[in-house]
């Protein structure tokens, strides 16, 4: 049930019928008695099969048939329990399978409410995990209470459904984390900004055009958003690439494959050059995204004519990655392009792409049994 890294404490849950039979066999209190497990009770001792011991460790009692292995955090200690409960016939399941059969089995809750414990244990941070946990009491568990009280607003319903969706789009990015692409011309100082961003070195730097031919990722916590940073080559037009160029080729096809997955793109130019930057392909890649214009190399006389950016671009600022002026306030200024900042994290959202489909497909019923069949499914369909 925790990260797969190396840490102080693993602990991997234990459920179903034959739970307690398998564990009296596997595990061996160190009071020397008998365990009886009862939930809420907490155990010490050693676990291994056939005299080998593995590990000492600490069962805690969740609840009937239901118990967490508390181990040390090597992870060869965790592979060597999941074998030896794999021996023992036991169905090896990930985390999130792991809480969706215990919810179910409990048989109190509705779809959204296991959904949302679910996806609380991947949210990328704290506001993200509030977010979800806002659905489950109120958010989109009760606004869909509420529409079905009173299906016959049918037009009401799909107004406030489309709202959902559109404040979805931000709420996701504070749940999953934001993927910022560092898009701009060779020697603009995309390396040199994302190791400033990053706070440690992830990308070489030189002074020599076109250092970076692969991409490049770090990751950095802007308050509430966790954000995955990618540095790709400057792009040039497709002309322009040598036929032969086998390397260069390749570079700049993963540069396109990165830019068209982003979320915001950090549009990186030097403040210091004159003269065109931006190449065509580049503006037609980036044109229906986020984009914030980065103008890099405020230290040195600013030569860049903001004239010449098209309309698209001029959500801008100015900053010097290699002094670390004006970091900050880029920090900030990405909050705002991505819209989090300010963001009500008790507003209504959905938070799974089973949601999504659902209200879109409540946007666009024609009448009350088809928004109360949507309706009923988002409460209580499958996951």
């Amino acid at each position: 049930m925790t990260g797969r890294g190396v840490g102080a404490i693993s602990s991997i849950g234990l459920f179903g019928d034959g739970a307690e039979v398998v564990l009296r066999k596997i595990f061996k209190p160190t009071s020397g008695d008998a365990a009886e497990f009862k939930a809420g009770e907490i155990f010490l001792g050693q676990i291994g099969s056939g005299g080998e011991v593995i590990d000492q460790v600490t069962i805690g009692c969740e609840g009937e048939n239901h118990f967490a292995i508390n181990c040390h955090g090597n992870p060869l200690i965790v592979e060597m329990i999941m074998e030896l409960l794999a021996r023992e016939s036991v169905r090896l399941i990930t985390a999130e399978q792991f809480l969706f059969n215990v919810l179910a089995a409990e048989g109190k809750y509705n779809t959204l409410t296991i959904e949302a414990k679910i996806e609380q244990v991947k949210a990328k941070t704290i506001e993200g995990t509030q977010i979800i946990y806002n659905q489950i009491e109120g958010g989109l568990n009760e606004a869909c209470q509420r529409w079905l009280a009173d299906i016959e607003a049918v037009d009401a319903i799909k107004a406030e459904a489309e709202g959902i969706l559109c404040r979805s789009r931000t709420a996701k990015l504070i749940i999953r984390g934001c993927v910022a692409v560092l898009a701009g011309p060779a020697n603009s100082g995309k390396s040199t900004l994302l190791n400033c961003l990053c706070g440690r070195d992830k990308a070489i730097v030189t002074d020599i055009k076109g250092t970076t031919r692969d991409w490049v990722s770090g990751r950095c916590r802007l308050k509430g958003l966790s954000v995955k940073l990618i540095d790709t080559a400057g792009l040039y037009e497709e002309a322009v690439i040598n036929e032969d160029a086998t390397v260069e080729k390749l570079s700049q096809e993963k540069s396109v494959e990165v830019l068209e997955k982003a979320d915001l793109v950090l549009l990186v130019l030097d403040g210091n050059e004159g003269g065109v930057q931006l190449t065509k392909r580049l503006i037609e890649l980036i044109e229906e995204k986020k984009v914030l214009t980065v103008l890099n190399k405020s230290d040195l006389p600013a030569r860049f004519d903001i004239g010449e950016l098209p309309e698209t671009l001029i959500n801008l600022i100015w900053i010097s990655a290699k002094s670390e002026r004006g970091i900050d306030d880029l920090k900030e200024k990405i909050l705002h392009t991505t819209g989090v900042a300010g963001f009500d994290i008790e507003e209504t959202v959905c938070f799974t792409l089973r949601q999504e489909r659902l209200l879109r497909q409540l946007c666009s019923v024609k009448n009350k049994e088809e928004g109360h069949s949507a309706i009923t499914e988002l409460l209580n369909g499958r996951i």
